[in-house]
């Protein structure tokens, strides 16, 4: 038998033995499960000229993941979010995938809302990054929908201190309708977003997260974090 080393709740870790595969069915319609399950699924798109998403396969695998009984995060980086899929193509799958999700009994779904249409310049400001999320999230809930506030290049670009940060996200949440699911995605997955929360030790910046998050837990859902660090 095959096993993982898992943490306990104080921090040790101890080997769990994996059991041997089962049969599984399906859940029945509208199964309520203890948690949400997000899943980021794939858009199937061809990013390399235009973006040009094969709607049906896309929204049908939607549908299949919802029979599952799991959450859709929608128009996120797994989408190919900011490497093809623009900004204009990402509200269009969104507005699909929210129409679908009213049709669908019991999905469960949360999109994306980013900075990827603003362009990091050097005269690019802290201001500039408020006005695009709040686009990209203004967009999103007057359709219906529940914000993941993803990362932000060009918050990563102009901010100059963590201060920056605190700044950006009060405003953000401040204006949101709904609590929102923050999502930290790390240099790893895309080197434009090193240094987030102005800091590159790991720590600190997740020290200065926890904080804002603190500041704001009313409007905070959760928080999905990629950093793809073996020691962390």
């Amino acid at each position: 038998m095959n096993r993982i080393r898992l943490p306990r709740n104080d921090g040790t870790l101890h080997d769990y033995t994996l059991r041997a595969p089962s049969a599984w069915a399906l859940p029945a319609p509208g199964t309520r499960f203890n948690r949400i399950a997000y899943s980021d699924p794939f858009s199937a798109a061809d990013p390399w000229l235009q973006p040009a998403i094969d709607w049906e396969a896309t929204l049908a695998y939607r549908a299949y993941l919802w029979s599952l009984g799991l959450g859709v995060a929608e128009a996120m980086d797994t989408a190919q979010r900011g490497m093809g899929l623009d900004w204009p193509t990402s509200l269009e799958l969104i507005d699909r995938s929210l129409k679908l999700s009213r049709a669908t009994r019991g999905a469960q779904i949360a999109c994306g809302a980013g900075t990827d249409h603003l362009e990091a310049r050097p005269s690019t400001t802290v201001n500039d990054v408020v006005e695009a999320y709040s686009l990209q999230c203004e967009a999103i809930e007057s359709r219906g929908g529940r914000i993941i506030l993803m990362a932000s290049r060009a918050l990563a670009a102009c901010a100059r201190s963590p201060d920056d940060y605190a700044k950006v996200y009060a405003r953000i949440l401040s204006q949101t309708r709904e609590p929102v699911i923050i999502h930290w995605l790390g240099d790893m997955f895309d080197p434009a977003l090193a240094g987030y929360w102005g800091h590159a030790d790991l720590d600190r910046a997740t020290s200065v997260c926890l904080d804002i998050i603190a500041a704001h837990a009313d409007k905070v859902d959760g928080i999905k974090v990629s950093l793809l660090d073996k020691h962390r």
